[in-house]
């Protein structure tokens, strides 16, 4: 223990310094790559983690510094909100702790240390440094996540266009494959948006879809009926054979929607 006591006092003591050191000489592993600035940084964390841990050796608890739990979120962060890989940052981890393992093995040798505490160090660094890959594993995918949630958002506002074509008169024309995710997002935004346009009559138009799903089905027959509650008249175009099967297949009643196989004959047939 006596050992391990200087040790502890060592890495207290001299933590900015071998922050330095260990900083430079991971920089200088091939193929790593960092900003200058984030190095400066790690060698910040990586001082208050030395401290930590010479501290830590004391006490039989597993605590986390939270200096280094804010970095390895931080990184994780500019890393998603930059649009890279986590990959960039978890290859840093190898060389950084292969460097810090050559240095706390020195230093415990040069303290004659006992195999048994050798190893009592190395788990404790180990413990730490892999907290820190979960923290930044973790709050990259939370960043992540968001960044392609608004995304979708973005791509469905351009996926379901409200279309005037003529006074009180709008086209929607649906395009690709249509899932219950669009199709719920038609029922919550778009009619909205109908509804602020004061359109009187809605032209649904179906000839770009590829797919469609059971659930979406319905979700569409919800939105002619909320429509429908609100005095606009709806036409559908453009339903093939097969998405007149499906439909039929599916048990959903569109009897009462008048259908045409065009948009010009729907806007034709309104005009007459």
């Amino acid at each position: 223990m006596k050992g391990i006591i200087g040790v502890a006092k060592y890495l207290d003591d001299n933590a900015e310094m071998l922050a330095n050191e260990i900083v430079q000489e991971i920089s200088q592993k091939p193929n790593f790559e960092a900003l200058q600035e984030e190095l400066e940084q790690a060698i910040i964390v990586y001082t208050e983690f030395i401290k930590f841990l010479g501290k830590s050796l004391f006490s039989s608890e597993n605590n986390v510094p939270e200096g280094l739990v804010e970095w390895s979120k931080t990184n994780g962060k500019r890393t998603a909100s930059q649009g890279e890989r986590v990959s960039i940052i978890i290859a840093r981890y190898p060389p950084t702790r292969l460097v810090f393992i050559d240095y706390l093995t020195k230093i415990s040798i040069e303290y004659g240390l006992s195999s048994e505490e050798l190893v009592f160090i190395n788990k404790r660094f180990n413990y730490l440094l892999d907290i820190s890959i979960n923290e930044t594993i973790i709050i990259f995918e939370q960043v992540k996540d968001k960044i392609i949630q608004k995304t979708q958002q973005e791509v469905l506002k351009l996926s379901v266009p409200v279309v005037p074509i003529q006074d009180k008169t709008a086209v929607l024309p649906l395009i690709g494959s249509i899932d219950s995710e669009r199709a719920e997002y038609i029922l919550n935004n778009v009619i909205l948006k109908i509804l602020e346009m004061r359109v009187e009559y809605l032209i649904v138009d179906f000839s770009g879809i590829l797919t469609i799903d059971a659930i979406a089905e319905r979700y569409l027959f919800d939105i002619y009926s909320v429509l429908r509650l609100q005095g606009i008249e709806v036409m559908m175009t453009g339903i093939g054979p097969e998405l007149a099967q499906t439909i039929v297949r599916n048990g959903i009643d569109f009897s009462s929607i008048k259908t045409y196989a065009t948009v010009k004959q729907a806007i034709e047939t309104q005009k007459s």
